[in-house]
């Protein structure tokens, strides 16, 4: 995990710091350091970029990849599975509007249907492997208002090779680099490595592809502290090889083996 690493280091040493909207508990608002435009590449071949300078829950970003996958976007899934990284933002029924689930597998269109892009997406993939149209958008302007948080990670594009490798572009307009982006790059490799599965193909590359790229003030310490240990090696991830649909996929089907990393580091979300 060197490159995200990296990121890190070049945004505590040449960002800079700027107001922001989102606030702490107590009311204050946190400033970000930051730059704008970056991009790292992680080989999947080469293990699963899991960050390991802090412990990464991966119960946590695999349910919340299972529930975009169901298509929801109420809290109650996540809170089945004991997971409350969205509840800052859910309303009092727990609903957070139409975000990721309903963009990935309900897109609304004019006539007043809808496009599940995942299916769409697979079907692409299996009928014109070497396509350029292989994108899943969650970046719907017209839903955007109902939506209790903006996509932040909103754009992916997937990409065949000639040995039939499948890769995954991401492009993310707001990255919180301590808390958020671990899980998005665990969440997008494992998103990645499950489409190949049921398509049929191996897995390439990881590129993540960053707006605006920032650390919370808030959480320099943290930061800092992390930059400070040497990273383990990569784990390796198992998934079930019988599951040959998206839709099938539960936790029992996916395990990570061999994660070693050092101790958890705490830091509170600004919304």
């Amino acid at each position: 995990m060197q490159q995200y690493l990296s990121l890190l280091k070049t945004i505590r040493t040449e960002g800079q710091l700027r107001s922001s909207r989102s606030k702490l508990r107590d009311g204050s608002q946190p400033r970000t350091q930051g730059i704008f435009g970056a991009q790292i590449r992680f080989d999947l071949r080469a293990g699963f970029p899991l960050v390991t300078t802090k412990k990464v829950t991966t119960h946590g970003f695999v349910t919340e990849l299972l529930w975009f996958l169901r298509g929801d976007t109420n809290l109650r899934f996540l809170h089945e599975h004991k997971v409350s990284i969205w509840d800052e933002w859910a309303d009092g029924e727990g609903n957070l509007g139409p975000i990721y689930g309903a963009q990935w597998r309900r897109w609304g269109t004019a006539d007043g249907g809808s496009v599940d892009q995942i299916a769409c997406l697979i079907e692409g993939l299996q009928q014109d492997p070497f396509g350029r149209r292989h994108v899943v958008s969650a970046w719907n302007v017209g839903a955007l208002p109902q939506m209790k948080l903006p996509p932040c990670h909103l754009l992916s594009q997937f990409y065949v090779d000639e040995e039939r490798r499948l890769s995954c572009q991401l492009y993310q307009r707001s990255a919180d680099m301590f808390l958020g982006v671990p899980w998005n790059i665990a969440s997008y490799a494992l998103l990645t490595h499950m489409i190949a599965q049921v398509v049929g193909l191996n897995v390439g590359d990881f590129v993540h592809t960053f707006g605006d790229a920032h650390i919370y003030e808030n959480h320099f310490g943290a930061v800092d502290e992390q930059l400070g240990r040497s990273p383990h090696p990569l784990p390796a991830l198992k998934m079930d090889p019988t599951v040959k649909s998206i839709d099938e996929f539960a936790h029992r089907h996916i395990a990570f083996e061999n994660y070693r990393h050092h101790p958890a580091l705490k830091g509170e979300v600004a919304v």
